[in-house]
């Protein structure tokens, strides 16, 4: 039986140590993960799966950073994309509020100039600025949204389906392969109008099909209970590729699933601060980043024999080798939803 083709992007927020500290600074982080990139070189040279390299303005602002990715660009391929992190990129006006800021509350003419500084930094090192995004902490609100097409992002990977964060952006009933979005409608919300910007959520779907439909409709209708639920679902009923987040039988529980109810691709990331040893909790010593790493290797082994792989960057995703659908407020109405 011939095996089903699916698409697999890796992407990696590629950025600075002390993400898993709970503050913030400004300056004087480490950037000593960088150097560790290296070894997912197997990924592009062993399996055919080119990384996408999400990097904030810290690493792009660095000269040994960005010779390691100019290395590995130059030897394995790949894309260069960009990540968000306003506490650490300018410019910096005084606001009123602690950081992290929410971009729910964040002055949009603040938030886009960030985003310049930011693909200004890509654009001195790459020649070009990132087609490919992704928001630090996952904190990308519809208003915020509205500001990426003008500076020039075709995709975005800021949407992790049945995750809840109280507080963040409402994104639970999002889908888990990519579709279009036209986030520069009116005030800023999602809607007809506006350049189209390809939505490319992280992968994770619901265990059984439509019962996080009927948990987010309990949660609506519980509204004391509402965080407990959600955050409830996503730990006992949803299946992930992430690997750091899911075991390993769960990862391929999900590629099935993801397979087996029409989905085209798998969407994973990790943090490149992940990769060194003490930089994240998940990974106190080198035995356990060796570990994590051998996960890896064996998730993409098993993708290989069990499906017909496609290595793809998530800005191919955009291009004519695929076709998504148009995913309107009306069919995802949580997905506007403000806070501030």
């Amino acid at each position: 039986m011939a095996k089903k083709s699916l698409a697999v992007v890796v992407s990696l927020d590629v950025e600075e140590e002390g993400l898993f500290s709970g503050t913030y600074p400004r300056d004087g982080a480490g950037l000593s993960n960088i150097a560790e990139l290296p070894r997912l070189a197997f990924l592009p040279t062993e399996f055919g799966l080119p990384l996408t390299y999400l990097c904030d303005y810290p690493v792009m602002s660095n000269g040994p950073s960005c010779e390691v990715l100019a290395g590995l660009l130059a030897r394995c391929g790949g894309e260069l994309g960009a990540h968000l992190h306003p506490w650490n990129t300018p410019p910096f006006p005084e606001l009123p509020w602690p950081e992290p800021v929410s971009t729910a509350v964040m002055p949009r003419d603040v938030f886009r100039a960030k985003l310049d500084s930011l693909q200004g930094a890509v654009a001195a090192f790459a020649g070009a600025p990132a087609k490919s995004f992704r928001m630090g902490r996952w904190n990308l609100f519809p208003r915020a949204m509205a500001e990426l097409p003008g500076a020039g992002f075709l995709v975005d990977s800021s949407v992790v389906p049945l995750r809840h964060v109280p507080g963040g952006p409402d994104h639970f009933l999002a889908p888990p392969d990519p579709y279009w979005v036209r986030p520069g409608g009116a005030a800023g919300m999602p809607g007809a109008g506006g350049a189209r910007l390809l939505e490319a959520p992280s992968t994770q779907l619901p265990l059984i099909p439509g019962s996080h439909r009927l948990a987010y409709a309990l949660a609506e209708r519980l509204p004391a209970r509402r965080d407990a639920i959600l955050a409830t679902f996503m730990k006992t009923a949803t299946l992930g590729i992430n690997p750091v987040w899911m075991p390993e039988v769960t990862m391929k529980l999900a590629a099935l699933a993801h397979a087996r109810r029409g989905g085209q691709v798998l969407t994973l990331f990790w943090h490149s601060s992940e990769l060194l040893p003490g930089a994240s909790p998940h990974f106190p010593d080198r035995a356990a980043v060796d570990a994590f790493v051998a996960k890896v290797r064996r998730f993409a082994e098993w993708l290989r024999r069990t499906f017909a792989v496609t290595g793809v960057t998530l800005g191919e995703l955009a291009g004519p080798a695929f076709s998504w659908p148009e995913c309107s407020p009306a069919s995802r109405p949580n997905s506007t939803r403000e806070r501030g």
